[in-house]
Formats: C-alpha cells, sequence, structure tokens
C-alpha cells in the first residue's frame, strides 16, 4: 500500500516538474522569438545612446566682413538628481554660484530623473566654481552659445535667438533656416554604469554648421549714426527716436537704429518699450516732410515754375471748413521759397492745381501705401486712404502731412526717389550669405522697381531742398565741406482723435552730397521737449551723422555696396 501511495507522488512530482519545464520553455519561446523585437528595443534604450551634436549658428558681419554676431562655446550645468546627496545644501551652493533662487534649483533636484537641467550656458566663472565644488551628480555640458562683440549696437536689425539657438526676432529670425544648420548625431553604447563605451560607437553623422549672413549695414556708419541719434534723444527728454541711413542708388541700409534699445548679451533685461523696431513698426503723420511729395508731384505735372508766386495771407487763412496757419507770417512766396520756408497755406494753394486723384497718384508712386519689403520683420503700412474716402477738407491736410502716415523706411526710401534721378529703389538690408569656405551661396542684389518721376524734376527738387538748408528751415542740417538737401518737419500727435498741442514727432529727411547722393537719410524724434522742431531737433541728427559718415566713405573712396 504503501509502495502505491509513494509511485503516485512520485508520479505527481514527475509530472508537476514536466510541466513546470514546458511553461517555462513556452515562456522562453515567448519572450525569446515572439516578443524579441520588443525586448531588444528596451535593450537598445538602456545600452544604446543616441547624442545629438549642435550645429555652430552661422555668424553675422557687417558689409565690411566686421563680425556683429558669432558663437562661442560655453558650459551648462546639469543635474543627476538620483545621485546628489543633501540636496538642500547642493541647492544652496548652486543657488549662491548661478545666481538662481535656492528653492527653483531644489525642486528640480527633487525630481526622480538621472537628467535635468539646472541652468544652461553659464559664465567661464560659474563654471571654475561649479567644477571646484565636485559635487556627485552635479555635472557640465559644452554647448554653443550666440554672442555679440558690441552689445547693443544694431540691436533691432540684428534681433535675438532662444537659448536653444533660433532665430525670434531681426534677421536671426529671417534668415533662421540658413544660420542654424542642421545637427549631427553619435550613435554609441554605455555599459551598466550609463558611462559611454568609445570604442563601441556605432555611426558618427557629422553636424552641418550653418552659413554666415553679410548685411549691408556698415559698423563704423551704425556707430555714427546711434550716437548722434542718442544725442537728441537724451538732449530733447525724447520718447522715443529712429534713423535709417541708406545707399539710394542701391537700396542698401547702412545704418538703422532705434531708441530705447536693449543688450543683445543680456535679454532678460529688456523692457517692452526697447523691443521695437520703431523703423519699421511704427506710422505716424510725417507733418512737413510729406511737402517733398506734394513738390515733386507739382514740377513732375508742369503745373508750376520755381519761381511762381502765391500771397501766403501773413500766417492765417481760413480754407473751407479749416484755418490753416503758418508758423511764421508770410506775404508773397515763390514756390521755391514756400518749400524753403515751409508754408503750409503756400503748399495748399499750389496743390490745388494738382486735385485730389493727382495727389494720391503719387502718394502712391512714392511708395506710401505699400510696405517697403525690407527683409525684417514686422513692417507695417501706414493708414491712407483711396481719393474716395477722403474728406472735403483733406486736400487741405494731405498736401501738407496730415491725414497720411509712413514709417521711417518708407521716408528713406522717398527721400532716395530725389537722391536717385527719381527711381525708387527697394530698401534691402542683407548683401548675401556664404558658406563656412566663404563662396557664396545667395546674394541680394539692387532691384530697381519703377520710375516715379523725371531726373529733370529731381535734380529741380534737389536744388530747392538744398535751398531749405542753405536758407530756410533746415539751417541747422548744414554740413561743412558738402552740400546737402533735406526737408524738415514736425506734425502734431493725434490723440483721441484730435491733434495734440503738447505731443511731436520731428523730423528731417535729406541726403548727400547733393550734385551725386551716395546718402539718403530719414531721422524721426517722438515726443522731445521742450524744444520740439524739426529744424532744431532732427537736423542736427542728420547734420552730425552726414558729416562724419562723408569723411569716412571718403578715406574708402566713397565705395559703392
Amino acid at each position: 500500500m504503501h509502495s502505491g501511495i509513494f509511485r503516485v507522488r512520485q508520479l505527481f512530482i514527475s509530472l508537476f516538474f514536466l510541466l513546470s519545464l514546458a511553461l517555462l520553455l513556452l515562456r522562453l519561446f515567448y519572450i525569446q522569438v515572439i516578443k524579441q523585437n520588443f525586448y531588444y528595443k528596451i535593450a537598445n534604450e538602456q545600452h544604446i545612446v543616441s547624442t545629438e551634436i549642435q550645429p555652430r549658428r552661422g555668424a553675422i558681419y557687417d558689409r565690411n566682413m566686421q563680425v556683429l554676431a558669432l558663437n562661442i562655446n560655453s558650459d551648462s550645468v546639469f543635474a543627476n538628481a538620483r545621485e546628489v546627496n543633501d540636496k538642500e545644501a547642493v541647492a544652496g551652493k548652486l543657488s549662491r554660484i548661478l545666481n538662481l533662487d535656492r528653492k527653483y534649483i531644489l525642486e528640480r533636484l527633487s525630481r526622480d530623473k538621472g537628467f535635468i537641467w539646472i541652468k544652461r550656458k553659464i559664465t567661464p566663472r560659474e563654471s571654475d566654481e561649479i567644477k571646484a565644488l565636485k559635487i556627485k551628480g552635479i555635472e557640465l555640458i559644452e554647448e554653443s552659445k550666440r554672442v555679440y562683440p558690441d552689445r547693443t549696437l544694431a540691436c533691432h536689425i540684428l534681433g535675438a535667438v532662444n537659448i536653444d539657438n533660433n532665430g525670434l526676432e531681426g534677421v536671426e529670425n529671417i534668415y533662421n533656416r540658413y544660420l542654424k544648420g542642421a545637427s549631427g548625431w553619435l550613435i554609441s553604447t554605455r555599459d551598466a554604469k550609463r558611462k559611454l563605451l568609445e570604442s563601441y560607437q556605432f555611426e558618427f553623422i557629422p553636424p552641418k554648421n550653418g552659413m554666415n549672413l553679410v548685411l549691408t549695414i556698415d559698423e563704423v556708419i551704425q556707430s555714427i549714426a546711434e550716437r548722434e541719434l542718442r544725442r537728441a534723444f537724451e538732449k530733447h527728454n525724447a520718447k522715443a527716436a529712429s534713423i535709417v541711413v541708406m545707399d539710394p542708388r542701391t537700396g542698401a541700409i547702412l545704418a538703422l537704429a532705434n531708441l530705447p534699445n536693449f543688450d543683445l548679451n543680456d535679454l532678460n533685461k529688456r523692457d517692452p518699450e526697447s523691443l521695437r523696431n520703431r523703423a519699421i513698426n511704427d506710422f505716424y503723420e510725417p507733418g512737413s516732410i510729406f511737402k517733398v511729395v506734394t513738390a515733386s508731384a507739382l514740377i513732375e505735372e508742369g503745373l508750376v515754375r520755381l519761381g511762381d508766386r502765391v500771397f501766403c495771407e501773413n500766417g492765417e487763412w481760413k480754407a473751407g471748413a479749416k484755418i490753416l496757419h503758418d508758423v511764421h507770417p508770410y506775404g508773397t512766396l515763390t514756390f521755391r521759397e514756400v518749400i524753403e520756408k515751409s508754408s503750409n497755406i503756400g503748399t495748399v494753394k499750389f496743390a490745388r492745381l494738382l486735385g485730389p486723384e493727382k495727389m494720391y497718384k503719387y502718394i502712391k508712386a512714392f511708395g506710401f501705401t505699400d510696405r517697403t519689403g525690407i527683409d525684417l520683420p514686422g513692417e507695417v503700412v501706414g493708414i491712407n486712404r483711396p481719393v474716395e474716402k477722403w474728406s472735403k477738407v483733406s486736400m487741405n491736410a494731405i498736401p501738407m502731412g496730415q491725414e497720411v502716415t509712413v514709417t521711417a523706411i518708407q521716408l528713406a526710401a522717398a527721400i532716395s526717389i530725389i537722391a536717385n534721378n527719381g527711381f525708387y529703389v527697394k530698401p534691402r538690408i542683407v548683401k548675401e550669405i556664404v558658406d563656412e569656405s566663404g563662396e557664396v551661396v545667395k546674394s541680394f542684389p539692387p532691384i530697381i522697381e519703377r520710375k516715379i518721376i523725371t531726373p529733370k524734376t529731381a535734380v529741380y527738387m534737389r536744388h530747392i531742398l538744398n535751398g531749405v538748408v542753405e536758407n530756410g528751415t533746415g539751417r541747422k542740417a548744414k554740413v561743412e565741406e558738402f552740400r546737402v538737401g533735406g526737408k524738415t518737419g514736425t506734425a502734431q500727435k493725434v490723440e483721441n482723435g484730435t491733434y495734440s498741442h503738447s505731443k511731436f514727432i520731428a523730423s528731417f529727411i535729406g541726403f548727400a552730397p547733393m550734385e551725386k547722393p551716395i546718402l539718403a537719410v530719414a531721422v524721426s524724434v517722438d515726443q522731445p521737449r521742450p524744444v520740439y522742431y524739426g529744424g532744431d531737433v532732427a537736423a542736427p541728427v542728420f547734420k552730425g551723422v552726414v558729416g562724419e559718415t562723408l569723411k569716412y566713405l571718403n578715406t574708402r573712396g566713397l565705395k559703392a555696396i
């Protein structure tokens, strides 16, 4: 009986082990055959590492190959939070060195992660102090950091990049696809301690560095323009200011600046007022500088001669429902004197010879109803109504620069028409894109879009505008050693639908030298005080910029762009 029970138990145990073996074999088959790809993927994720290798972002140069933006190597701090002991103490030490909130660092160190950023692209001093601590779990990795050697110079042109070197503003944004380059990859193996095994690298795909951008601006002219603009900005307690310096023959922007500005290397300290590229983002009523368009139209249409005379009503004239005033009372003036002395009454009386349709024709022809198309982000176009939406008094306002709006870049392009014998040239900020070896990948040649006025009209206008500087409202724009021309403007700002009597925009547009202009300049100063006339505020900026720039260009043989 006992032997029978023993045999039953022996059989039961044998069956149990056979069944267990069968189950194990089935499980092994399931894992190694059916789920092979699944577990192979997990193993690869644990031991095969794909490391992205960032490309070097392309540099930005001025037209003479002076560096405006480049990338340098910089350390970034990361943590393997699982390995950091005494997180409170470590957070305190890092907070002191990196100038970060201790709670912020502690929160990151408290996460159950093997990799977490603490601070990216730190200074060399911060890097040295971190290395000296030798904290387990706190490591440094080298990244590429964007730097701007001249800090604030041309900040609204250059723009900015984010922490990952992607362009956010300015040419950094517009040409990001050229500047950024393409990432590379290193596929390698690591051991159980997560250490890379250099002898087991599977594949290396090198990064493709970004291309370089060559701008039309000149670092020297840009510096001159920014300095002179700041002098006026501070002297006259202005809210804001802009300047555009352009080669009227080619459309190349030699300088473009706005105030307030910002430090390209310290974006965290920017305030909203400093961000706008006012030269292309803001529009405003131009005031008397718009008389350049009116005068050009009258001469081009053959409706006036320079010696034609008009009575300027001794400074006050009721034109329909509107009373026009001149700053100074004038009697009878010639057409040339009307522009030189900036008589509103004389300008409007002459403009009646044009009529609304022809007036609007030249507003459109001079480019004030369209964007210039300059390769910078955010360009706006002013509000300039078609003739059918003009009121009964529009022809008393528009010829002297009211009821129309413009941008500084449009003004620079418009005065360039006078300087360039009647031809409109599209403004441009980029000269060419070159690769690492210096080969030109893409060039941006001048684009002469259309003829606006005849060369004869342009010559007449240059002489009239030279008279503005020699004898009229623009005397403070006069440049020693060179003959120049230009027009002043003082425009009341519109607030709540009415013209302000305390807030003005002072402006000046001009060209130099008079005979063969190579510079066209537009200056606008927003809310200068207490002095606010364009001839007192903006004209001296033109004088300072043009005088020094022409001397500088003379030393370079008046090189064309």
